[in-house]
């Protein structure tokens, strides 16, 4: 049997994540044995600061592209979000999952629900916080670090009336079991991607590998639309120099041989952001996400 070492993150959801992929994988491909292998970054020890204080995305896939440079795993599984923006050319993007659901989730505290909110917000994301400040506008905003599972217990224990987390994370962990995704119930309030943007690349999860390998295998197991999506959003926030405290939002659908990217630029100036869509051949996604980038900052000017 061919065996193919897989690197990781060691927290819950990550490791979810790409026991997924694998399964996946291992239907089109029985042959092929698969050692985890999970580690925990410095993004993952750091929980009292927010990302862009102590060096940004980066931090959650430092240990892991070590891992894949040094030969010691074969690829590693990510959230497409939490990638940076600039990839090294040794250590490529060389597949994708299909989407999960990209919308955000804000998750009430016990006793409270949905309306003019006027209590604190739990989020360390300036994207969700700039977009909830229309939405809420009475509400106020504190940093919240940490995984899925310790979010929610400082969510109860705490004096945040509500939070907010990504919908796919929360599907990927079957929270709907704890009951607090249950709308009926007003516990949470699940954000259309119009009301609130995702990041570029929420829902999706990336496999990355080592330069002049042999991932064919991946082939017939990964997503041309997630790739599409992939490509579009995330060349509009390079173009933005987006990193990790950029409140910059993109999100794209692929039907057929069409793109369509909604995007947001936030001008630190005006201290405000504006959204912008726009369509066109997949043939030209890359191209879509610049070209709606250089509108949007145009704006501005």
């Amino acid at each position: 049997m061919k065996k193919v070492r897989v690197g990781s993150r060691d927290s819950k959801l990550a490791v979810i994540q790409t026991e997924l992929v694998l399964n996946e994988i291992q239907k089109k491909h029985p042959e092929i044995e698969f050692e985890l292998i999970t580690m925990k970054t410095t993004g993952d020890k750091i929980l009292d600061r927010n990302l862009d204080q102590i060096g940004g995305k980066g931090l959650f896939v430092k240990e892991l592209d070590k891992a894949l440079l040094d030969g010691r795993v074969d690829i590693t599984i990510h959230s497409l979000k939490d990638l940076p923006m600039e990839i090294s050319e040794e250590i490529p993007l060389v597949g994708f999952s299909k989407r999960e659901d990209p919308r955000d989730v804000l998750i009430f505290a016990e006793g409270e629900k949905d309306g003019d909110i006027t209590g604190c917000i739990g989020t360390s994301s300036r994207r969700r916080m700039e977009q909830l400040k229309r939405i809420y506008p009475h509400a106020s905003f504190r940093g919240i670090r940490g995984n899925v599972q310790t979010r929610l217990k400082k969510l109860a224990e705490e004096d945040y009336v509500a939070t907010v987390l990504a919908k796919a994370g929360l599907n990927r962990l079957n929270v709907y079991t704890l009951n607090c995704l249950n709308t009926s119930n007003n516990l949470c309030r699940v954000f259309s991607v119009e009301e609130m943007i995702p990041a570029a690349g929420q829902g999706i999860l990336a496999i990355q590998g080592r330069k002049g390998e042999d991932y064919s295998y991946l082939e017939d197991v990964c997503s041309r639309k997630s790739r599409i999506a992939a490509l579009t959003e995330r060349s509009f926030v390079r173009s933005l120099d987006g990193g990790c405290s950029s409140p910059i939002a993109a999100y794209a659908e692929v039907e057929g041989d069409l793109v369509k990217l909604r995007g947001l630029y936030y001008h630190e100036p005006a201290q405000d952001y504006s959204v912008g869509v726009k369509s066109g051949a997949v043939s030209d996604a890359e191209k879509i996400g610049i070209e709606l980038a250089k509108e949007l900052r145009a704006q501005w000017m």
